[in-house]
């Protein structure tokens, strides 16, 4: 069932549809205060399963952030095993307060698993086997007053200490010119932005502290194509774990036959400076060991969507989001088989990772044929 919802009166943000999965606010481990709740619609329905999935979902808040006269809280919900033995999935939304629609996809993923939770013994099962963890809407400040970037001003993907080896686009890459433009990434030498602070310390906890990790983060509003995106972001080199990534894709390629998605390195597209995803998988590689950190962006490409519905780029909301209730609908269902996969992927790890150096090898050979076709001359 969807609804066309409207923030509450006060709110800078534009009108769209999206799916309601909930309707009434609820208790959370959190200050926040009932009215607060209200003026975000992603957050009531996260209260609600946040009710609804208790015992096994755990819900903690990381964070506050304040946004003119609310302060909201910053969610991490876990699931499943918390051995650090078993495998970990992270899945990430509302990183920009403008990109509804990947909040959104996350939440709809989450309230499908918690309402198997009640019925679907094979979930259970799987569930003792991996950890699955959840930031659905990191930037709840940017949702409330409809920007890309945080309350401060601050793009949070642009906010990590990497930069950039090779030149980046003017501004889209990063910019320190001024809070007022997009894409800052906040002031030399300061530190990280509250959410994204929460976002990586969640991360260390939870992704890399385990052999084998996935971490999905969903965006929009790029292209006509819809992208998954791996490191780096910063480099046109290539990761460490090339063979894996593309041992990844080989699966879902020949168990999704018909997909979508164009899979690629981000820094086919553009460089930047400040990728958080960058940053984590490098503090991922400074660990001790070879643990398998692998981080991708889904990035939803909501160029179709304007093109199919050319009133949307009169809206804020419009420019990154679907705005027609059957394309909400098709986006939900499209992407909710990839986070499923990611997680049957990383559960059963082992059985398709390469695991002999020869086969790193070729899997290696057959990346850099595929994505990096001027290294592998």
């Amino acid at each position: 069932m969807m609804t066309r919802t409207l923030l509450t009166a006060g709110s800078p943000a534009d009108t769209l549809i999206r799916p309601t999965h909930a309707r009434r606010i609820v208790s959370a481990p959190s200050t926040i205060d009932p009215v607060t709740a209200t003026v975000l619609p992603q957050l009531t329905d996260l209260l609600e399963l946040i009710d609804e999935g208790a015992p096994y979902l755990q819900a903690r808040v990381l964070c506050e952030v304040q946004a003119g006269p609310h302060r909201f809280p910053v969610h991490a919900l876990t699931l499943g095993n918390p051995s650090p033995a078993v495998p970990a999935v992270g899945f990430f939304g509302g990183v920009h307060g403008l990109e509804r629609i990947g909040a959104d996809v996350v939440i709809a993923w989450l309230h499908n698993l918690v309402k198997r939770l009640s019925w679907d013994d094979s979930l259970h099962e799987q569930l003792k086997h991996v950890r699955l963890v959840f930031m659905p809407l990191v930037n709840p400040g940017g949702f409330w007053l409809g920007t890309r970037a945080n309350p401060n001003g601050v793009d949070l993907m642009r906010n990590a200490p990497v930069d950039a080896r090779e030149k980046v686009p003017f501004l889209i890459g990063g910019q320190r010119i001024s809070k007022g433009m997009p894409w800052y990434r906040g002031a030399e030498g300061a530190p990280m932005e509250a959410e994204a602070q929460a976002l990586c310390d969640f991360v260390d906890e939870e992704l890399l502290s385990r052999d084998f990790s996935v971490a999905v983060d969903c965006h929009s509003g790029f292209g006509t194509d819809d992208r998954i995106w791996f490191p780096y972001a910063h480099t046109t080199r290539p990761i460490h774990h090339l063979p894996e990534i593309h041992a990844l894709h080989a699966i879902f390629s020949q168990t999704h036959a018909h997909h979508p998605y164009v899979f690629e390195p981000q820094s086919v597209q553009y460089l930047t400076h400040g990728d958080i995803w960058d940053h984590l998988y490098l503090r991922a590689r400074s660990r001790p060991g070879d643990r398998v950190f692998l981080p991708l962006t889904l990035e939803m490409g909501s160029w179709m969507w304007i093109k199919k519905n050319p009133k949307q780029l009169f809206s804020r909301l419009g420019i990154f989001n679907p705005l027609i209730q059957h394309r909400v609908n098709r986006v939900m269902r499209r992407h909710i088989a990839l986070l499923d996969f990611l997680t049957r992927a990383a559960s059963g790890h082992q059985r398709w990772l390469p695991g002999s150096s020869a086969a790193r090898e070729q899997h290696r050979r057959s990346a850099l044929t595929r994505w990096y076709r001027e290294a592998s001359a």
